[in-house]
């Protein structure tokens, strides 16, 4: 489970990214985080990962407070999240197999070869890139890279999936590709994603928690979002 509990974000100007926001979210639960830019999804999702803390307030994730200034178990924390970028963030110098493979052994370094080669492919296979392996990023479409992503991102015993925009970046083909690969893990993991795109939110039909000005304004169960 993850909660906030009345969180603020305050930087050192006295802009205020997060005012007092307040939600939980259950395991396995699929959210969209939605609102204009400069809302607070981002920052939301970079509180999470512990980029840094809030000002104030309370966040748990798996009963474990990461805003106390007692947390120090950050890279644990971060082994367990799996992240997707609108810039896909996969390395240049590594094949796909060799991006998500390092994704694997960040998270269990005891991985025999065998084991991790499995591990690898069937997650290829399960975003559709199962003769991908062995290819550089300079080698795939932006589609495919995105799909590369999300594999490192699933890949391994992460229960909670966070998204920035995922789709940003891909035509509208392409977009519904990507988030048939989120509703092939859809009650498997916790799933957040934050995204400006209202014709998935509107056709997906899931719950939806609106920014506006650093406030959570709507919290819709089977919602949508209109700008």
């Amino acid at each position: 489970m993850i909660i906030f509990d009345n969180v603020v974000k305050r930087y050192p100007l006295g802009n205020v990214a997060l005012d007092s926001v307040s939600f939980e979210i259950e395991d396995n639960d699929f959210v969209f985080l939605v609102g204009p830019s400069g809302a607070g999804k981002t920052t939301i999702l970079r509180l999470l990962l512990r980029e840094y803390a809030p000002t104030s307030g309370s966040i748990i994730v798996d009963d474990t407070d990461i805003a106390s200034k007692s947390f120090k178990n950050i890279s644990h924390l971060r082994q367990n999240l799996g992240v997707v970028f609108q810039d896909f963030k996969i390395l240049s110098d590594r094949n796909v197999f060799e991006n998500i493979a390092i994704s694997l052994k960040v998270q269990d370094n005891n991985l025999d070869h065998t084991q991790l080669k499995d591990a690898v492919q069937k997650v290829l296979e399960m975003v559709n890139l199962p003769e991908k392996g062995m290819l550089f990023p300079a080698q795939l479409s932006a589609g495919e890279l995105q799909r590369v992503a999300i594999a490192r991102a699933i890949v391994g015993h992460r229960d909670i999936i966070i998204a920035d925009e995922p789709t940003g970046n891909l035509d509208p083909k392409t977009t519904w590709e990507i988030m048939k690969l989120f509703k092939k893990i859809e009650g498997k993991k916790t799933i957040i994603i934050a995204t400006h795109n209202t014709d998935i939110v509107n056709s997906l039909k899931k719950r939806v928690l609106v920014m506006k000005e650093g406030k959570l304004v709507k919290d819709i169960r089977k919602g949508g979002y209109e700008l």
